[in-house]
């Protein structure tokens, strides 16, 4: 049997933690232990302590990391003096980004041939659009000229005609880097001439977005088939935007990403076709073993009628034709 008194308490007298029990009850209104560690550390005037860390902010990167991502966006980290001007110029552009239209925007990844998915985020796609460093606006419609302007960082609409726009990009490029790319020009001329490529065959080939997913649904055993990725420009316009060096090196890349996924496509569809045969295989198999097995159940079952019939033949002849 248990005592409890009710002792009073002295104004002056503190509890002590360790003799004060909680009663059950009530536990909807207790505090947990995060909460209550927070409102001591604060003073008491604290809330409930979030258990999952903050995002991580532009502020917070390191500057290389903040430089990279900088000029991925399109932004010369050079042009801003402190860090927070580029955290400023950054978050300018991801705002601009977010307001620019998609369909503008995937008209300038056809033009400029950009490998990206049909569903890639519009800063996925502003990314691969900054890559694009040609000079050749042609086939590029009115409203992807002011897409490109804009993330070439030059005040564009939609009011402004075509000619003042690439007079504005032409005029940004400067003096010698639009000398540097003639001469690599008239290099990739020459070197095209040389190995015989056919620009105007490179040029009609249609533009095609990356595959999303190489998958095999559940109601059909063949595989999706997968559309071809982008057809790359010709090699003259490789080594004017790169180099010598580097249009040959990435045209050789492209070429090896292709024939890679086109074998890695074949070898796809063999598997496919081995799983398909082996599942009919196995389909053949089985109504074939189901098959022998109902024979053998009617064989037993007509061999277990007719030893019926016959022993009760026997036991007829036996009790009425020959008694003993």
């Amino acid at each position: 049997m248990t005592w409890e008194f009710d002792l009073p308490m002295s104004a002056g007298s503190q509890p002590n933690p360790a003799e004060m029990k909680m009663l059950p009850g009530n536990a909807g209104t207790m505090q947990p232990a995060p909460a209550r560690a927070g409102a001591a550390a604060g003073g008491g005037g604290g809330g409930i302590v979030p258990s999952n860390p903050p995002v991580r902010q532009l502020s917070e990167l390191p500057k290389d990391e903040l430089d990279h991502l900088a000029e991925e966006f399109g932004l010369d980290p050079r042009d801003f003096k402190t860090r927070q001007h580029l955290v400023t110029a950054l978050h300018e552009r991801r705002q601009m980004i977010a307001s620019l239209d998609r369909e503008a925007m995937l008209d300038v990844i056809k033009w400029g041939r950009r490998p990206v998915t049909i569903n890639a985020s519009k800063e996925q796609v502003a990314q691969e659009i900054v890559r694009i460093s040609s000079m050749k606006f042609d086939g590029l419609s009115h409203r992807g000229l002011v897409i490109l302007a804009r993330l070439r960082g030059i005040e564009a609409s939609l009011e402004d005609p075509v000619p003042n726009i690439v007079k504005r990009l032409r005029k940004q490029e400067g003096l010698f880097a639009r000398m540097n790319r003639k001469r690599r020009a008239v290099l990739g001329s020459m070197v095209a001439k040389m190995i015989g490529e056919d620009p105007a065959a490179a040029a009609s080939a249609d533009y095609q977005f990356l595959p999303t997913q190489h998958a095999t649904t559940p109601t059909t055993s063949s595989p999706t088939v997968a559309p071809a990725p982008p057809s790359p420009g010709t090699l003259k316009d490789d080594i004017e935007e790169s180099g010598l060096f580097g249009g040959i090196a990435g045209r050789i890349k492209k070429s090896a990403d292709a024939y890679v996924n086109q074998k890695l496509d074949e070898i796809e569809s063999r598997i496919d076709r081995k799983l398909d045969e082996i599942d009919r295989r196995l389909a053949e198999w089985r109504d074939k073993e189901i098959a022998n097995r109902i024979r053998i159940l009617k064989i037993t079952l007509w061999a277990s009628v007719v030893v019926g019939a016959v022993s009760l033949i026997y036991s007829y002849l036996k009790l009425y034709i020959w008694p003993q």
